[in-house]
């Protein structure tokens, strides 16, 4: 009798599994959102912000409401919160006239010729195009005129031209800086490209009229010429040219100034060479023209220029800079006239995030961290101060979660809403003197989501492929979870040493997870070497091997959490992502194919040599070489033996469109067999609603192996 119940149990068990994919899976997983929609989250301070230096006001949801709610600090620290009255808004009708300016470009639009994609963010502004600049005492203006430099009165009498060498081709930029004394003035001179790339969409079914539209739009890519700009420098009463020699930045990616010393004797600016392997801050002396290096970088991979941050304090004698080179990012103090460090400010196994304020008066630095508390998850985001001498190191907000916080005016308090993906937001005010008092605003009421069967996803560590280093990540399982089923395993991915992606505060619906998770699958993401602020080595894995995408650490993360939850199949796991993300989810099935058994792509730039310049320069370097061919998956699509769904959005302004069409070219041509989603009109998306369900049904199909219900059945 024992042996029949457990055979009828162990068929009841398999018939419940292979039920997975049902209509009824499907109309759960597209109710998911309703039930935990942030609505149904209630007691959060929602908009909290300073209103003045000791009053602050934010919103909260309750059973019966919107409630606007007044916070004040008193004398002695005192708290008082109250409810007050709805503030008033002005209607901005700014949307509203850019959205009628696009319909009426569209609705003049002709089959002439492109309709150029106007003040995208790939445009780089050739600064031909700016005003006229006012001296510091307000009496003379400086402006471009026939691509040189003039200065003349206010009004535009004794008009006078100082520089004689600006021609169409090598003209100087219109923003200039003068000298804070009035008598110097000092701008950019630039060669621009000759040539421009320009990437083209063909907009097939547009909104306004029947026939299609054209579109380009500037796109630089790996190995383009570049513009090259070289500070120069102009005495308004003589006219005196001070052209300095360019030695030391003589291959420009780009030139960042430049700007005047408050003493107005020099022009900072920064340099930071093409290749990215160097970067200086560099500094001219306006009476003899020297150029001297006040602080350089060196790396033999790449120098992080995004995080990049400095400040001159001392009238300009010192400078705080940020920096990678002891492998974490940290601040340090230099001595300007000797271009030498005074000190390391901060230090440690830990990175400085963002630095927030530099008060030179107090002596006080401000700024976010994260990897400092051994003892918690190294990415999560904490508030600190120290002072300029690197001492009195202060954590301003401990609590075991990643903050975001506001101080006031006079950085005397802070708001911080603190949480974590498995602990509901709490927000507080607390004192910067006294971090450890604080009075608590309001605490998040999760029990209505939890009623709706919520259940947070849950942190995850395993080390990556050297056995030791910690990879942290989250494990996303279905509201109907039972722990007697074998679940098949989808990754989502977003890899590259741009940041770090797994989410780290609450959130009550996952767009990426939840609903997936809901048809039958747990669904993990993680941060695997290549990713950011674990310290510079972490991240280097990326260099010139994207698509290495950090895969040894996931594969071994991802069987981790299999052998101590049995549920999990490892031996049945997909992978999906967008952008980069898109990218990677098709390399993990082209070098990985015996772990990954099926990947969704969504605008991937499958070839770095066919995306945008700085992401892919800055990780795959330059000159464009045979690395980036190894790392094509368009040159190694003939490695393709899983199932392959590639989405693209026809108007795709960030990932050109021509990378998944190319990839789509190579497969056809290695005889594979693979689907292709094309969105009319979409851009830059991970698919969209109609996208949504193509990996909703593409997963279904290949992971539980059952067919998916038809989309009639879902209406």
């Amino acid at each position: 009798m024992k042996k029949l119940i457990s055979f009828l149990v162990s068929i009841a068990s398999c018939l419940s599994l292979s039920a997975q994919g049902t209509v009824q899976d499907y109309k759960r997983a597209y109710g998911l959102y309703e039930r935990f929609k942030s609505e149904n989250v209630l007691q959060t301070a929602d908009n909290l912000h300073w209103t003045n230096d000791t009053e602050f006001t934010y919103q909260t949801r309750s059973t019966e409401g919107i409630k606007y709610m007044k916070g004040s600090i008193g004398d002695g620290g005192t708290f008082e919160i109250s409810e007050t009255e709805k503030p008033s808004s002005r209607q901005d009708d700014r949307r509203w006239r850019r959205n009628r300016r696009d319909a009426e470009e569209r609705d003049g639009a002709t089959l002439q010729g492109p309709q150029l994609v106007r003040n995208h963010w790939m445009n780089v502004d050739d600064e031909r195009h700016g005003g006229y600049v006012v001296s510091p005492d307000s009496t003379m203006r400086a402006y471009i005129k026939n691509d040189n430099i003039y200065v003349s009165r206010r009004d535009g009498s004794d008009e006078r031209q100082l520089s004689y060498d600006g021609t169409l081709g090598h003209y100087y930029s219109s923003y200039i800086q003068w000298s804070p004394d009035g008598k110097y003035v000092a701008a950019n001179r630039i060669v621009p490209v000759p040539q421009k790339r320009y990437v083209y969409y063909v907009e097939s079914s547009p909104v306004n009229q029947l026939q299609p539209i054209l579109h380009q739009q500037e796109y630089a890519k790996p190995g383009d010429e570049l513009m090259r700009k070289k500070p120069c420098i102009y005495e308004v009463a003589t006219g005196r040219a001070i052209i300095p020699d360019d030695t030391l930045f003589p291959h420009p990616y780009d030139i960042y100034g430049p700007e005047w010393s408050r003493d107005g004797h020099t022009v900072i600016f920064e340099y930071n060479e093409r290749g990215h392997k160097v970067y200086r801050v560099l500094e001219i002396n306006v009476e003899t023209g020297n150029v001297r290096t006040v602080i350089e970088e060196n790396s033999s991979t790449y120098i992080n220029y995004n995080r990049r941050f400095r400040q001159s304090i001392l009238e300009g004698k010192q400078m705080i800079w940020m920096s990678e080179r002891d492998n974490w990012n940290h601040l340090y103090l230099y001595d300007v006239v000797k271009g030498k460090v005074i000190r390391q400010i901060t230090k440690g196994e830990w990175v400085v995030r963002q630095v927030l304020r530099v008060d030179e008066e107090k002596g006080i630095i401000y700024f976010t961290a994260s990897g400092m508390n051994p003892e918690e998850d190294p990415y999560l985001i904490h508030y600190y101060r120290v002072g300029i001498d690197g001492k009195n190191l202060t954590c301003l907000t401990p609590e075991n979660g990643t903050h975001r916080a506001q101080f006031n005016e006079s950085y005397t308090y802070l708001l911080d809403t603190y949480s974590r993906v498995d602990m509901a937001p709490i927000s507080v005010v607390r004192s910067v003197a006294h971090p450890e008092k604080i009075y608590e605003i309001t605490r998040a009421d999760i029990s209505r989501l939890k009623e709706n069967g919520w259940v947070a996803p849950e942190v995850f560590v395993a080390p990556g492929r050297d056995g030791v280093t910690p990879m942290w990540g989250i494990i996303q399982r279905p509201t109907n979870f039972d722990p007697t089923h074998k679940y098949p395993i989808i990754e989502y991915i977003y890899a590259g040493p741009g940041d770090a992606y797994t989410p780290k505060s609450f959130n009550s619906y996952n767009w990426t997870t939840s609903a997936l998770a809901e048809l039958g699958f747990i669904v993990v993401q993680l941060d695997a070497m290549g990713t950011s602020y674990r310290g510079k080595k972490f991240e280097e894995t990326c260099y010139k091997n994207l698509k290495d995408a950090g895969f040894p650490d996931r594969i071994q993360w991802i069987r981790a959490a299999a052998a101590k939850y049995p549920y999990m199949d490892a031996d049945n796991v997909g992978i999906f992502g967008c952008s980069a993300g898109g990218q990677e989810s098709t390399a993990a099935v082209l070098w990985h194919g015996d772990f990954y058994k099926a990947a969704y792509s969504a605008c991937g730039c499958h070839d770095n040599r066919m995306d945008k310049i700085w992401w892919n320069e800055q990780w795959m370097g330059y000159p464009v070489d045979s690395s980036y061919v190894e790392c094509s998956n368009v040159e190694n699509a003939s490695k393709l033996n899983r199932p392959l769904m590639l989405v693209v959005g026809e108007m795709d302004d960030n990932v050109d469109p021509a990378s998944t069409m190319q990839l789509v070219n190579a497969l056809i041509k290695a005889n594979k067999d693979f689907e292709l989603v094309v969105l009319p009109g979409a851009h830059h998306t991970m698919g969209d609603s109609y996208g949504d369900h193509k990996r909703y049904d593409f997963f279904v199909r290949n992971l539980l192996h059952v067919d998916p219900p038809k989309w009639d059945e879902l209406k």
